[in-house]
């Protein structure tokens, strides 16, 4: 057994103002040349757990208890440890120096950027220039990383033109491309559409090969849990199993937790969940896949006639991303978009509010054309679910949050139906609480329940998926059945061809600017 090259202990760390810890009694040591699997729901403390071993939170952000060691080549006396008591005395972590050693990438993919660079390419080399690498070294590291992580096609864009599985590529590439000697991944495959899954089970397969210690910490028990040297489970900020994958897999720890297993567990015995997905849309409106018909009823909610939308691909070029599409989707009807990353799926899904304009064709709700209407006239008939929910929250309070704009609506049951969103999506408990002060998954369910509100009749979801556990996905997806139900059009853009099978009436997919049959 070699010397680990990360070994720490969180006897507790709990966040100023919080009375319980977010995190106690974790011990993780982690060799090089292993891949190490923390898995937990939301609030398990996983993220909280990552941005402790990455020396993200310090004094500032909490009271911590503990040790945190590093040992190899380029550690200072070839080892560094810290102990934490808690007081005023403990150690500081110098985030240069210990990001030399140990790279992180959060859940947010788009915070990793440093935001300042133009190009693909000089986000890439912005680490690398920082630690003073020559250029030619530079370029050859930078192509390497790139075509390991798909971006060599892009390494000309902006960083601010890319989809979500873009940037997070984008944002694991930045932080392998300095060579630490730990990765600690969030998420590292949330919002990946499969080939770009794949790349990055293979990145990391490589960087493990080659003698790199990886910590994955996720909500799914998928492939790379499964090649996994070490797994853990928490729950409630601690470890409620750990083992083997497969020790942990037939864990009660595992079965209480949030955590998603695939079907192919379910089904081959291995697992038994407290819930299991929902089973897919069933009979005549499932069969029903051509996009020009829907489930019969002859009268469409949303339809896109004709659309075509173009962006700009640099040095004064055009890039086709919407060619003449035609969609209808009529009131009860769930139509799901799946198409990997980039083929535009978000902004097809930008034209429904009018947040973006075709430059030929047109929109219609319940109709009616938008063009010509504000964006705000376009919401009272359609509620959006942006990929990245925390740009649309501002307010004080959940219930703030979700009550913004009720009263014109409902007036003096403006309350009530705040209230009942919240309820819906499993959220009322913590009604008083800050935005921003929910993890990934809450802040999700929270924009969703800000949608579900209104009770538009147009419901748009990009991504709704991504970040939710199990828990959060069952709530998904009741509040799906109750707004088709009621009437409302769903359209949801997704890169999980699964859960769109699961849950569509119609799965599209859109590529080459075009939509297609699946």
């Amino acid at each position: 057994m070699t010397t680990p090259v990360l070994d720490a202990y969180i006897e507790s760390f709990s966040f100023h103002g919080e009375t319980a810890p977010a995190v106690h009694g974790v011990g993780l040591a982690v060799q090089p040349g292993t891949l190490a699997c923390v898995l937990g729901g939301a609030g398990s403390g996983k993220s909280t757990l990552g941005r402790l071993l990455a020396g993200w939170l310090r004094s500032a952000d909490g009271q911590l208890r503990g040790r945190l060691s590093l040992s190899g080549d380029g550690v200072p006396n070839g080892a560094q440890r810290l102990d934490f008591a808690g007081t005023e005395d403990d150690p500081r972590i110098s985030p240069a120096a210990w990001s030399r050693h140990v790279g992180y990438v959060s859940q947010d993919a788009a915070a990793m950027l440093s935001g300042i660079r133009s190009t693909v390419a000089e986000e890439l080399a912005f680490g690398l220039e920082n630690r003073g690498m020559n250029r030619d070294s530079m370029h050859r590291r930078v192509a390497d990383v790139a075509s390991k992580t798909g971006l060599s096609p892009l390494l000309d864009r902006d960083p601010g033109s890319l989809s979500g599985g873009e940037l997070r590529r984008l944002a694991i590439a930045c932080c392998v491309v300095t060579d630490p000697a730990v990765l600690i991944l969030d998420d590292p495959l949330s919002s990946l559409d499969g080939e770009g899954a794949e790349l990055i089970r293979d990145l990391i397969a490589g960087l493990v090969a080659r003698g790199a210690a990886v910590v994955h910490l996720g909500q799914v028990a998928g492939l790379l849990f499964s090649q996994a040297t070490h797994c853990m489970v928490l729950d409630g900020g601690t470890v409620t199993a750990q083992g083997t994958p497969a020790d942990v897999l037939l864990s009660r720890g595992l079965a209480e937790s949030g955590v998603v297993v695939p079907s192919e567990a379910v089904r081959h015995g291995r697992y038994r969940p407290e819930a299991t997905a929902p089973e897919p849309v069933s009979g005549s409106a499932a069969a029903s896949n051509k996009v020009s018909s829907g489930a019969g009823t002859g009268e469409s909610s949303l339809s896109f006639r004709n659309v075509t939308y173009s962006l700009p691909a640099g040095q004064g070029a055009q890039r086709a991303v919407l060619t003449e599409v035609d969609l209808e989707v009529e009131p009860g009807q769930t139509v799901a978009i799946t198409g990997p990353n980039g083929a535009g799926k978000s902004t097809l899904l930008r034209h429904v509010n009018g947040l973006l304009r075709p430059e030929h064709g047109e929109v219609l709700v319940a109709g009616l054309p938008i063009r010509g209407k504000s964006t705000g006239a376009i919401a009272a008939d359609v509620g959006l679910l942006f990929q990245h929910p925390r740009d649309q929250l501002f307010e004080r309070t959940l219930v703030r949050e979700v009550g913004f704009g009720l009263d014109r609506l409902f007036g003096a049951e403006a309350e009530a139906h705040a209230v009942q969103a919240l309820e819906d999506v499993g959220l009322a408990h913590v009604a008083s609480a800050h935005p921003h002060d929910l993890p990934a998954s809450g802040q999700r369910l929270l924009a969703l329940a800000t949608v579900l509100a209104r009770q538009p009749a147009v419901i748009a979801l990009d991504e709704p998926t991504v970040g939710l556990d199990r828990h959060g996905l069952a709530r998904l997806q009741t509040a799906l059945d109750t707004v088709t139900l009621r009437g409302a059009a769903v359209l949801i853009v997704t890169h999980d061809l699964a859960y769109a099978r699961t849950v569509g009436h119609r799965v599209l997919r859109l590529q080459g600017g075009r939509l297609q049959d699946t």
